[in-house]
C-alpha cells in the first residue's frame, strides 16, 4: 500500500493548472464526441488511452509508456480494419517492446524534485543527419508499402518512419521528438480523415490524432523552453 502511495505522489507532483485543464479537456471532447458517432469500444479506448499516453509523455512522466502499451495494441487492431498496414506493423513490432525499452531509460533519467524526465535537445548537426534518414527511409518504405498494396502507401511510410524516429528521440529523451511528432500528426489525421469518408475508420481516431497534434504543439513549445 505504501510503495503504491509512492508511485501515484510521484504521478500527480507537479502538475500546472493548465495542465490538468488540458487533460480533462481532451478526455472529455473524445468521450463524448466518440459516444455521439457510436464509435466502437476499441476505437474509445484506445483513442483515450492515447491521448492519456501522449499528454503524459510531454510531462515527463513514466506512466505514459503503460498507457502507450495499452494503446498500442488496441491502435493496430483499429488501424488493421482500415488496412493501413505500417500503422499495424509500426505498433506491434515497434512501439510494443520500445515502449518498455523507454520506461527503463527514463526511469535512471528522472529529476528527483519534479519527478519529470531531465529533457535535453540535439546539436544542429546531429537534428540534420536525423532529418536526412528519415526523408531517405520514408521513400524507401513507402515502395514496399505499394508493392503489398496498401492504403495510401507514401503517406502511410511518412507516418510509420517519422513516428519511429520520433519514438528513438522521446526514448533518449531529445525535444526534437516533437518536431516529428507535429508531421506525423499532420499527416496520420489526414490518413484517418480519408479512412473515415471512406467508411473503414471511425471518429474517435480522428479526434485521437487530432489531439495528438494540438499536443505537439503544446509540448515543442513546453520542451523547448525547458532544456533552453
Amino acid at each position: 500500500m505504501n510503495k503504491l502511495k509512492e508511485v501515484l505522489r510521484k504521478e500527480f507532483i507537479g502538475w500546472k493548472k493548465w495542465e490538468i485543464l488540458w487533460i480533462v479537456i481532451a478526455t472529455a471532447v473524445v468521450l463524448g464526441v466518440s459516444i455521439y458517432w457510436q464509435d466502437t469500444a476499441i476505437g474509445i479506448f484506445a483513442a483515450l488511452t492515447g491521448i492519456w499516453c501522449v499528454i503524459l509523455t510531454g510531462k515527463g512522466k513514466l506512466s505514459s509508456f503503460w498507457f502507450g502499451t495499452i494503446n498500442t495494441v488496441l491502435y493496430a487492431i483499429v488501424a488493421w480494419k482500415a488496412r493501413y498496414w505500417g500503422e499495424v506493423m509500426l505498433n506491434l513490432i515497434y512501439y510494443v517492446p520500445m515502449n518498455f525499452v523507454g520506461m527503463y531509460m527514463w526511469s535512471k533519467n528522472i529529476n528527483e524534485e519534479t519527478e519529470e524526465v531531465i529533457k535535453k535537445r540535439l546539436s544542429f548537426k546531429g537534428s540534420i543527419i536525423a532529418y536526412f534518414c528519415v526523408a531517405a527511409g520514408t521513400v524507401g518504405y513507402g515502395f514496399i508499402l505499394r508493392l503489398i498494396d496498401g492504403t495510401l502507401p507514401f503517406v502511410d511510410a511518412m507516418s510509420t518512419v517519422f513516428s519511429i524516429f520520433a519514438q528513438i528521440l522521446c526514448v533518449k529523451r531529445y525535444m526534437e521528438q516533437w518536431v516529428l511528432w507535429v508531421i506525423v500528426d499532420v499527416v496520420t489525421v489526414i490518413m484517418w480523415v480519408y479512412a473515415f469518408i471512406n467508411g473503414t475508420g471511425d471518429m474517435a481516431t480522428v479526434l485521437m490524432w487530432s489531439v495528438y497534434l494540438v499536443n505537439a504543439i503544446i509540448m515543442l513549445v513546453k520542451w523547448n523552453k525547458d532544456t533552453k
